[in-house]
Order: C-alpha cells, then structure tokens, then sequence
C-alpha cells in the first residue's frame, strides 16, 4: 500500500470514516453494503490542537457546543447552531468580537479544539490530595522463578509512579490478602476465604473503613499518617491512609514487604491444579476502591499467572485432567464455568464502571488464564491487557515498565472519561465497537438498531489512552428523496464532546467537530466513490465481523464477509453481465478485496489455531487501536532488504522471499526478522566480522535497527521473531503470505523462493471466484 510518507491519515481531528461522503437515504446507505461508520481516537495528542482556559459557548436547543461551522451574525451578536439551526446569543464576555476580532474556536483550521473545564482535581481525601491510585492485584500461585520476574516488575513500577499516586497491594492464591501499607512497623493482613462471592459491605466491614464498619481507635491514638484522632470519634474514610498510601510514601514498605513475599503455601494435590481465586480478589480490590476512593482515576493492576479454579469467576475444575475450554467447548456449549463466570465479570465491569474505576489484566501463563471471561470488564473499563508467554518476556517486562513510564513513550494514562455524540439531524447513532460503556442517554439521534454499545449518545470511559480509538455506527433515518437530508443543506455534521482528567488531575473537554457531503448517489455515484476509505473499511469490517462472531450463534463469518465482498463489487464495479474478463474496480477500491482476503485468514477470523484467550486478546486490541494499526493486524506488512536496493515494500506474498534477502514482517502481535538461505549461511560463516564484508554486516543490521523502532512505538510491545529460511521459527512469517506457490505448483516457481503447503486458496483464485461471482446476471 503506497501512502505518502509521514502524512497522518488521522488528522488534526483524528477522525477517519468508512465514507467521506454520505448518501442521502436509508434505501441508497443500504446499497453501499460497508456501513457508514467513523473512527475516532477522541484524545491523541497533537501539538496543533489549541487549549482554552474558559468554558463553551452551548446551543440552547441542543447543546451542541458552537465551532467553526457555527454562522455568526456580527452585528446582532448572534450565532446560528450548525446541528440545529437554533439563533444563539453571545454573552456579554464575547461582546468585542467581529470579524477581524474572532475567538479561537470560530477559526476555520480549529476543527478540535480543547477546554479547561476544571481546576486541578482536587479530591482530598484525609490530608490527601489524589489523583490518581493504583492497588496491584498479585497472583501468588506461581513457580519461583515467574515470582520473581513478576515481584521485580512491580517494585520497578512503583518507582516509576508519581509520588502522589496513591499505591495499594493485595495478594491472592487460595486465599485473599490486603495489606495495610500504612501500618510499617510489621506487616498486617486481612486475609478473604477464595471460595464465594463477596459483598462490597461485607469487603468493608471486614476492612474496618466505610460507614459500616467505622471502628474507634482506641485511647486517642495518633492515627496513621499523623492526624489527631478524637476518642471515639470514627475516624475519616481511614481506609486511605491503611491501605492507599502515596508511593514515596510507602515504597519502602512495599519493596520489602515484596522481598518477603512467598508462593502460595497451600499444599496441591498431585494431578489437581492450584487453588486460585482470581474473580474474589478483584471483587476485594474494586470494593477497597470503591469504599476509598469513588469518583476517582484508580486502576486495578491484575497481574495473573493461571487459570481461576476457585470461587466466582472459576473457569475450570483442579482437576488437571480437565483440560481448560476451547473454541469448540464453547460452539457446543461444552464450557460449564464459561457463562457463570461471565456473568460474574459483567456484574463486577458494571460495579467498576459505577465507581469509575478501571480494570487492567496482564496475564503471564503457558495455558490460558480466563482473559475470555474477563473480557467484558476490561474492555467496558477501559482497561489495557497483555498476555504473554512468560513474566520473564520482554512482551510483558517492556509493556509493564510503558504503563507507568511518564516520559515522552508514555502513554498517557487519562482517567473519569464520557464521550458525547451530537449529529445533523437525519442521523442516528447505532452504536459504538471499542472499550467503554453506554451512559443509556437517550435523544432524537439514538437508533432502533444497536450495534455493541448503543441505546444512547454519551458513553462512560473510566480509562483512557492516547492510543484509545472507537468505531462509531451510523444510520439514515430518512428513506424519502423528498424530505431526505441535504436537501436545504449539503453539509452534514457531526459534533464528538470528550471530557476527561488527564494525568496531571486536569479536567479537561476536547470538541472534535467534522462536515462531510451529501451527496446523490442513485443520480451520480463517482462521488460516493471518491470518498471511500479502503483501509477504515477493511477495519470496520474487521470490528463488526468479530462482533458478530461473539454475539450471534452459528454466526459463519467466511461466508458473511464473502456474500457482502461480491455485493459490494456488484455495485461497484465495472463490467459486462456473465463475462469474468471484463471486470475491472475503480482505484479507490482496488486494496479492498485484498485487504479481505487477508481477513478471512487473519487471527480475527480464523479460531481454530488459537485458544478462546488469545482471540478475546486479540479483538480486544483490535477494537482499540487506531486504524492504521488496526489495517496491520489485518494485513501485515512486509519490506525487503538486499545488496542491489535500498529497503522496500515487498508483496505479502510466497514469491517475495528469496534466498539473498531478508524480509522484515510486521504483523502488529510480532515482528519477525527473516533471513534468506544464502543470507543465514553467510552470517553463520561469520562474514559480517570480516572488515571487507561491510556492506553484509550493514545489511544484516538494517532490518534490527527497523524493528527496534517499531517495537520502541508500540504497545503492547510485539514480540521480536529472528528465524531463516527452513527454520522452524519460519512459520510465523509463512502463516501471514499469500500462498501463491503451494506442493501443487511448485515447478513453476523461481529458484531460492520458497512454497508454502497449504491447501488454502491464493489471492489470485480468491480473486478470479470474486469476479466471476460479481458479474453473474
């Protein structure tokens, strides 16, 4: 895919849509067959996005916040609503302007624009002032040496916090443990049965804080963190100096209170699995939280390292010759603990979500761990995940060390977030694919038909990224020509009101306003045509296919996304009825059907080969990134490297590999580094070493000093993939090519290429059923 280099598709807005111009009806919408639907990544930072630091100006009518495509009567003070035509005054602080003298937000190129809604959050809280908190989750049902990886990991984290993060711990295994952080002297525990579910007033009973269990400190003792505690008087929200502590505070404490940690000590029967309570240990920590610290940015790191087999949230019996559900358990519906313990999440994100709290999983194990199950309260929180092999993987150490590193890598941990949508009238909103929660405000513009979260026009995001990106859903309410939309007015807009405090404990509203053309696609399509975006097209699909394989039994994806592909180049594209040679697809569409192929065999798709954890993961990440990450999960991408040219595009195809060059694979989860027969032979002939093999020892450093950088972006950080041609590690790139030279052709193909065995069809037979199937009359 050729683009221009360095020009961000997102834009100042970061918005992109699967139509840049819209039809004017239902009837004609519905013939487009890609629906019409926008991604926006609402608070990636851009240096160009100007801050204000006082309130906007709102529509009376529809409180649709005034922007550049506001109409402005300078002489009766006045400006006219784009979205619903409403006259608004000015007040009397705008009375100077005119039209040499304009505010910032009626400036034409400031299409988003940023607010300063509230001062610092201010959330004191005993004698503290917190913005944000943090209570590690720590599973304790490990060997040592993962133990200590992972005990090492969280001692690095906390010094990389701000210091007035607030910090919790707890530990689980059989059992749960809350440490209290503020008591030094020796280390004290309350300690939570694993066995049933647990309530939030039972959690802060037992905890001693909240109204019900207010206790009394006895003999007018000075309370931890050193305020004067009145005998008898119940001490104020002491939950937060006991367990919530700043992190200069209390990382002294908590490193060795991690020194001293040990496994689990429960004895596990031979052939049984560990008792593990994973479901109760988040319950406790989401009820500390809550009783603490409701309203405020705090996150629940869960750092687990196998499957819950005790409690609420279990996914699987001790009994290790139970295997743990597949795929195909689930199809048959032979999973017994897979709805129990999703309802068991969905009732905790629910929790979580009211509290405005948000769930983070890193999940470390060699068999799955129930990231399936914990989906749903990940991704309605806002939550970041990853799922590597090993706490000892750099997959998880560098990813781990991104989350609280603040320097220019960071990734901007923003917290309390609500998305609000306001749109031309004639347009509803279905719904929204991507990690939040709908708030249920309901409003001429929610739609009948739903589409993941919908029913409203504000969403809650209790964590949020600079890398969070949403897929918003469209309809066109109007099915007549007569009073279709556009009809008075070509433009349609579409207003996106982003609220959040961001890690500085500002809150702050980001305006995104965008217009686009209606046009009249039953008289003249070239200009829907024109304004067809093939890669958020392919990422929509992507989305809603994964939606679909998730909520709608015997949903058969394959066949889905074949039947709308030949619809689709039916209607546009170019050819005489019954005759496969004479069809030709506009240049504005010619990657699509390529960009689907590679759907139909991208993880996404294609369940068979990995584990119910590993698709929820990697839908999860799909459904958060923005579109030009989202286009390489679908189709990778490749570059070539050899002695005669400079690095280049290859095709992802069998053909592209060839005994003198290295190929560098990007397919989003991993990088792979691929070195041709003859390349391998070299370097193990130690060539590169030799001061006249130069040029040998540059090319083989090139493709490592470009996967660096890709990997230094990225997060989840990928896994770094170097292998050679008819190695064993080559299949992590020849699962991702085209299958163009198989066993069945292999005579045909060029010498030192390579042939995949696979009974798959290639693109080109892809494509010749394609059009075959497009002109049928």
């Amino acid at each position: 895919m050729s683009e221009i280099p360095n020009a961000d598709p997102e834009g100042i807005d970061s918005v992109r849509m699967t139509w840049n111009n819209w039809p004017r009806t239902k009837v004609e919408a519905s013939k487009c067959v890609i629906p019409l639907a926008a991604s926006i990544s609402p608070i990636r930072s851009n240096p160009e996005i100007p801050t204000l630091p006082y309130l906007p100006l709102r529509c009376k009518t529809c409180t649709s916040i005034m922007n550049c495509f506001s109409r402005v009567d300078f002489t009766a003070k006045i400006w006219i609503c784009p979205f619903c035509f409403q006259r608004n005054h000015f007040p009397p602080n705008y009375s100077m302007i005119s039209e040499t003298n304009l505010p910032a937000e009626l400036y034409s190129q400031y299409t988003t624009i940023e607010y300063t809604i509230g001062d610092k959050n201010h959330n004191p809280v005993g004698e503290f002032d917190v913005k944000s908190a943090f209570v590690f989750v720590l599973d304790t049902c490990m060997i040592e040496e993962e133990f200590e990886y992972v005990k090492s990991e969280v001692k690095r984290a906390v010094g990389l916090l701000p210091e007035n993060a607030m910090v919790g711990f707890v530990t689980f295994g059989t059992q749960v443990q809350v440490h209290e952080l503020g008591f030094s002297d020796m280390s004290k525990v309350y300690v939570f049965r694993g066995t049933k579910e647990i309530s939030k007033d039972q959690i802060m009973e037992q905890l001693g804080i909240g109204g019900a269990g207010r206790r009394n400190v006895p003999g007018g003792a000075v309370g931890v963190g050193g305020y004067q505690q009145q005998r008898g008087m119940p001490m104020q929200n002491s939950g937060v100096s006991r367990f919530l502590l700043p992190a200069s505070d209390c990382e002294f404490t908590l490193n060795s209170l991690l020194d001293e940690l040990q496994t689990d000590q429960w004895p596990v029967a031979p052939g049984n699995r560990p008792s593990r309570c994973t479901g109760v240990a988040l319950s406790v920590a989401a009820g500390l939280l809550g009783a603490c610290l409701p309203g405020t940015g705090a996150r629940i790191v869960a750092l687990v390292g196998g499957p819950c087999t005790e409690g609420p949230g279990a996914i699987i019996s001790k009994d290790l010759s139970d295997p743990v559900r597949s795929h195909k358990d689930l199809d048959k519906d032979a999973a017994p603990y897979f709805k129990k313990a999703v309802k068991f999440y969905d009732s905790l994100a629910k929790q979580l979500v009211s509290q405005g709290h948000v769930l983070d999983l890193f999940a470390s194990a060699l068999d799955q761990v129930g990231v399936a199950e914990m989906k749903v309260a990940v991704e309605r929180t806002g939550g970041l995940v990853v799922l590597s092999e090993s706490f000892g993987h750099s997959v998880f150490k560098d990813s781990f060390k991104r989350v609280f590193d603040s320097g220019e890598k960071s990734l901007g941990l923003c917290f309390n977030g609500t998305l609000e949508i306001n749109c031309s009238k004639d347009i509803k909103i279905q719904g929204i694919i991507g990690p939040c929660t709908s708030l249920e405000k309901k409003g001429p513009s929610v739609a009948d038909t739903v589409i993941g979260e919908g029913n409203t026009t504000a969403w809650k995001m209790c964590g949020l990224d600079k890398s969070t990106c949403f897929t918003v859903f469209f309809d066109i309410s109007s099915s007549e020509k007569s009073n279709a939309p556009g009809s008075a007015n070509p433009q349609l807009y579409l207003q996106f009101l982003t609220s959040y405090q961001n890690p500085e404990g500002l809150t702050l509203l980001r305006v995104t306003t965008v217009t686009r053309r209606w046009v009249d696609s039953a008289v003249n399509s070239e200009e829907l045509v024109q304004g067809f975006d093939q890669e958020t097209a392919a990422v929509v699909m992507a989305r809603f296919t994964s939606l679909k394989m998730e909520s709608e039994e015997g949903f058969d994806a394959t066949r889905w996304l074949d039947r709308n592909l030949i619809r689709f180049c039916s209607k546009f594209g170019e050819y005489r009825k019954d005759d496969p040679s004479s069809f030709t697809l506009n240049s504005f569409f010619s990657f699509f059907p390529q960009f689907m192929f590679n759907l139909r065999r991208s993880q996404f798709i294609q369940v068979f080969n990995n584990s119910p954890d590993e698709t929820a993961y990697f839908r999860m990440l799909l459904n958060r990134e923005n579109i030009t990450n989202a286009a390489v999960m679908i189709q990778p991408s490749l570059i070539s490297y050899s002695f005669n040219s400079l690095p280049q595009p290859a095709l992802l195809d069998v053909a592209s590999i060839g005994a003198d060059r290295i190929l560098l694979l990007d397919s989003y989860f991993s990088v792979v580094i691929f070195h041709g027969m003859t390349i391998a032979q070299w370097r193990n002939l130690g060539y590169q070493n030799q001061p006249e093999h130069q040029v040998f020892a540059q090319l083989l450093q090139a493709p490592k000093d470009d996967a660096q950088a890709i990997i230094h972006e990225r997060f989840p950080v990928p896994r770094l993939v170097v292998c050679d041609q008819h190695g064993s590690q080559a299949r992590f790139l020849l699962a991702k090519l085209n299958p163009s030279a198989t066993y069945n052709n292999a005579n045909e193909m060029a010498a030192g290429s390579d042939i995949i065995f696979t009974d798959d069809v290639s693109l080109q037979v892809f494509f010749e059923h394609l059009q075959r199937l497009a002109v049928q009359s």
